[in-house]
């Protein structure tokens, strides 16, 4: 052994979003001249930086290098005891490989994000909104729930009640409003509620909705039938109050007689009967057509055929035709969006996409196979951020096999992409990320089995983006 070495401290406690530094020492044992190179090797490598990244030292001479760790304030940034080594490579003897170990601990913190799906719903008997919340710190989240609003005119129904969600991981609570009284007939209304997450010991997290409460029956409805009950009304009072009058001429023709010796017989009035009238038998002539001559407007009655654009080659393309040559296989195909250049080509099953020439991507399109169907979600750059973090963009819809999913915006100022989560509805889906700048990182796979279990790759930090990615769906579990 030509190297000594000696790590100040051997332990060392860090938070994360902040940094520490630890020293190495070592003095060259041997007999010659020797250059040193220092490696970061562990599940912490990707924080750690060393200064200078190589030393070299005379024959019994000491040098220093420090070691910087800096954890990201994500969920990545496992809290407690995390160890960690330093690969030192001689460059006259690299046989003679030195790796001294240390310990890092890793402080906990708590941090959640709760938001309504949608925040606004409608209905007449009740609504069902999620409420996504997502543990966006380094520790198991265990929280309660509740729902309340003025004047107790909702009730509601969560399940589940209480949840328990592992770091970086998200749970969907599904909720039922139902009101206390209906509303039969009238306008809609409002009625604002409050879902509050619930963590022992701290300040519950309310998360604001409102429920638009509508009539049982339409609006136009209670006016038709209040205007045929008046209608209904007003022709019965006039059916049994009006009196038709009759004409007579009977008292005068008695006086007429009583006047003369030799009466003359006088004809009776008679009531002539109103005429008859007959509803016409002839339906009335239906309106026709008119259909334009061939030679009117110039065209001989021809479309003038114009060429269609070539079909875009998106993911659900490619992934159709990996089913079509493996109907029973699992498939995921992908590809990115690279700021200022566009769309790549698609590729599939952990191939990459993207690039490794520290161009941003703002916008990923996705499409499977063989595995039910998929969600996906990104995080972008938030120039407004206060916390240094970015801004989650809404879950998309479920998306069935062989359709089109997309993440992002492919708009001229799109924000870049620094991370995105995805899930899917059977199996396993593992993801790697590269980021602008640095390497990649050590796939991760989630199986869709375990409660909440959707894959988040990226960065929690607002000043990371991503270059490229991949995914696959293995066709068993890990």
């Amino acid at each position: 052994m030509s190297l000594w070495t000696s790590l100040e401290p051997a332990s060392a406690t860090v938070d994360p979003g902040s940094s520490t530094t630890v020293r190495l020492r070592l003095r060259n044992t041997g007999d010659v001249v020797d250059e040193y190179r220092f490696e970061p090797v562990g599940d912490i490598a990707p924080w750690t930086t060393i200064e200078p990244p190589t030393l070299r030292l005379y024959p019994g001479t000491t040098g220093t290098v420090e070691l910087k760790f800096a954890p990201p304030r994500t969920p990545d940034a496992t809290a407690g005891p995390n160890p960690y080594a330093i690969r030192i490579t001689p460059t006259e003897h690299p046989e003679a490989t030195t790796v001294p170990e240390g310990n890092l601990t890793i402080t906990p913190f708590t941090e959640l994000r709760a938001e309504l799906v949608p925040p606004t719903v409608k209905g007449r008997l009740r609504g069902r909104p999620r409420l996504a919340i997502d543990n966006l710190g380094n520790t198991k989240l265990t929280a309660s729930l509740n729902g309340t609003d003025t004047g107790d005119q909702l009730t509601y129904e969560l399940r589940p009640s209480n949840i328990q969600i592992e770091p970086g991981r998200a749970a969907f609570i599904t909720t039922t409003l139902k009101p206390r009284k209906i509303i039969w007939f009238g306008a809609k209304e409002q009625r604002p509620y409050t879902l509050t997450v619930q963590r022992s010991g701290t300040t519950p997290l309310p998360v604001d909705g409102t429920y638009v409460q509508q009539g049982f029956l339409p609006r136009w409805l209670a006016t038709f039938l209040g205007i045929l009950l008046a209608l209904t009304i007003t022709f019965i009072a006039l059916w049994f109050g009006h009196k038709p009058a009759i004409a007579t001429g009977t008292t005068e023709k008695l006086v007429e007689a009583s006047a003369t010796l030799a009466p003359t017989p006088t004809p009776q009035a008679t009531l002539a009967p109103p005429p008859i009238t007959t509803a016409p038998t002839t339906e009335p002539a239906q309106p026709t057509q008119e259909t334009k001559s061939e030679g009117s407007g110039g065209g001989g009655g021809e479309k003038e055929s114009t060429p269609s654009k070539a079909p875009e080659d998106t993911a659900a393309t490619a992934v159709n035709g990996m089913a079509k040559d493996d109907p029973a296989g699992r498939h995921i195909c992908y590809r990115a969006f690279i700021k200022g250049e566009g769309w790549t080509k698609p590729v599939c099953d952990g191939a990459m996409t993207g690039n490794t020439r520290n161009v941003p991507i703002v916008a990923v399109n996705t499409a499977i196979a063989g595995v039910g169907s998929s969600q996906i979600q990104a995080a972008v750059h938030d120039p407004r951020s206060t916390n240094g973090q970015p801004a989650w963009t809404h879950w998309s819809d479920w998306i069935a096999d062989g359709e089109d999913n997309y993440m992002g915006s492919t708009t001229e100022d799109a924000p870049v992409m620094t991370a995105f989560a995805v899930t899917i509805s059977s199996g396993q889906v593992c993801q790697n990320v590269r980021y602008v700048g640095k390497d990649w990182y050590a796939e991760k796979c989630v199986d869709a089995k375990v409660s909440n279990g959707y894959n988040f790759g990226g960065s929690w930090s607002n000043d990371v983006t991503l270059e490229a990615l991949l995914l696959r769906v293995p066709a068993s579990v890990q």
